[in-house]
C-alpha cells in the first residue's frame, strides 16, 4: 500500500463518527444478507428420524415427516410440528415469520406484542420480518445501481475527457438530449405495460443514473491529459487504454469515490420513493417504501410509519457520516497536512 493511501486510511479513522458509522452499517448489512436465518417461517435445522434437514435451503414434502400430503410442509401447522417433535427437534430463527407470512386469527394491523415485536401490518404480516428483508432489498438495489452506474459513468467520462474533440462534442449533445427525458413519466408508461421487477426497475434507472458521474471524471481527464507524465507515456509508446486507466484514472477516481456514499443514499431514497408512489417493486415485496405507504394509510397504527421512518433515517444518517469521512480522507489539504506532521 502506498504512503498516500495509508494517510487516507488514517484520516478516515480519525473521523470517529464516520469510522464507527461504517462499522454499524457493515454489521446491519451483514445481518440483512442472512435474513432467511433471522426471520423465516421455516426452521433453520431439523433433526428428524436420525437425519439432519435444512428447510431454509431445501424444500421437504409433508410426507417426509409422516404426513399425508406430497406438497411442501407447512411448518406453522400444529400437526406438522407435532410430527417433527415425535421423532426429533427443530431450531427456529429468532423471528418465526417470513416477510410474506400471514398471521391468521389476529387483528390487522396489530400493535407490538411478544409474538410480533414491531406489530403486524394491514395484511397481518410481521413488520420486523418485512423490515429486515426490505432493508436488504433496498441496500442491494442501491449497491448494484451505484456500482454499475459508476462503471458506465466513469468509462464515458474518461473517453470524453481523454479524446476530446468531436467525440466529446457528440457525447455532450447526446447527454443533453438523454437528460431531458422525463424519467418518472417513462417509468409510469412502462409500468402500465410491463410488471415491474427488481432487475427490470434496476435496468430502467441505470439508463439515466450513470450520467451523474460523467461530469466530474470528464473534467479530471481534460485537465490531466496534457500533464507531463501523460506526454511522457505517449512518447514511450504506451497505448491510450493503458494511459487512461493506469495513469489518469486513479487521480480522477478521487472525486468519484467521495460521491459514492451520497449516491448510495440517493439510490435508497429513489427506490423508496418509487415504491411509495406504486411504481417500484411488485406488490407484496418487502420494501421500505411500501411500509411508508402503509404508515400513511393506517395513521391509527403509528408503529408502521415510525418503523419505516426510523429505519430510513438511520440508514441515511450512517451513509452521510461515512460519506463525510471519505470526503475528508481524500481531501488533499488534509492529506498533505498529515504527511507534514
Amino acid at each position: 500500500m502506498s504512503p498516500l493511501n495509508r494517510r487516507r486510511i488514517a484520516n478516515f479513522k480519525a473521523n470517529r463518527r464516520g469510522y464507527y458509522s461504517l462499522y454499524i452499517f457493515l454489521i446491519l448489512f451483514s445481518l440483512s444478507i442472512f435474513s432467511e436465518f433471522l426471520a423465516n417461517d421455516k426452521p433453520i435445522l431439523i433433526y428428524f428420524d436420525g437425519s439432519f434437514l435444512f428447510p431454509v435451503v431445501k424444500s421437504y414434502p409433508e410426507t417426509r415427516f409422516g404426513g399425508e400430503f406430497p406438497t411442501e410442509a407447512d411448518y406453522g401447522d400444529p400437526f406438522v410440528v407435532e410430527l417433527i417433535e415425535e421423532k426429533g427437534w427443530a431450531i427456529w430463527p429468532l423471528i418465526p415469520y417470513s416477510y410474506d407470512t400471514v398471521a391468521f386469527g389476529r387483528p390487522a394491523p396489530a400493535s407490538p406484542s411478544k409474538e410480533n415485536w414491531l406489530g403486524t401490518d394491514d395484511q397481518s404480516r410481521d413488520v420486523l420480518a418485512r423490515l429486515i428483508y426490505g432493508f436488504r432489498i433496498s441496500l442491494l438495489f442501491a449497491l448494484i445501481l451505484t456500482l454499475f452506474s459508476s462503471i458506465i459513468g466513469v468509462s464515458a467520462g474518461a473517453v470524453q475527457g481523454f479524446f476530446g474533440g468531436w467525440i466529446d462534442l457528440l457525447f455532450q449533445r447526446f447527454m443533453e438530449i438523454w437528460q431531458s427525458m422525463p424519467r418518472l413519466y417513462l417509468l409510469i408508461i412502462l409500468a402500465s405495460v410491463v410488471q415491474p421487477s427488481f432487475w427490470w426497475l434496476l435496468s430502467i434507472l441505470l439508463l439515466f443514473n450513470w450520467m451523474g458521474y460523467v461530469g466530474v471524471v470528464r473534467a479530471e481527464f481534460l485537465r490531466a491529459r496534457n500533464f507531463d507524465f501523460v506526454r511522457a507515456a505517449r512518447g514511450l509508446g504506451v497505448s491510450n487504454v493503458v494511459i487512461m486507466y493506469k495513469h489518469i484514472l486513479p487521480n480522477a477516481m478521487v472525486a468519484t469515490i467521495t460521491f459514492l456514499p451520497f449516491n448510495l443514499g440517493g439510490a435508497v431514497t429513489l427506490l423508496t420513493g418509487l415504491d411509495f408512489l406504486g411504481f417500484g417493486l411488485p406488490p407484496g415485496s418487502a420494501s421500505l417504501g411500501e411500509m411508508v405507504t402503509q404508515g400513511r394509510n393506517n395513521l391509527h397504527a403509528p408503529w408502521l410509519g415510525l418503523t419505516s421512518f426510523i429505519t430510513l433515517a438511520i440508514m441515511l444518517i450512517l451513509l452521510i457520516f461515512i460519506g463525510e469521512a471519505v470526503r475528508d480522507a481524500f481531501d488533499p489539504r488534509k492529506t498533505l497536512a498529515t504527511s507534514k506532521e
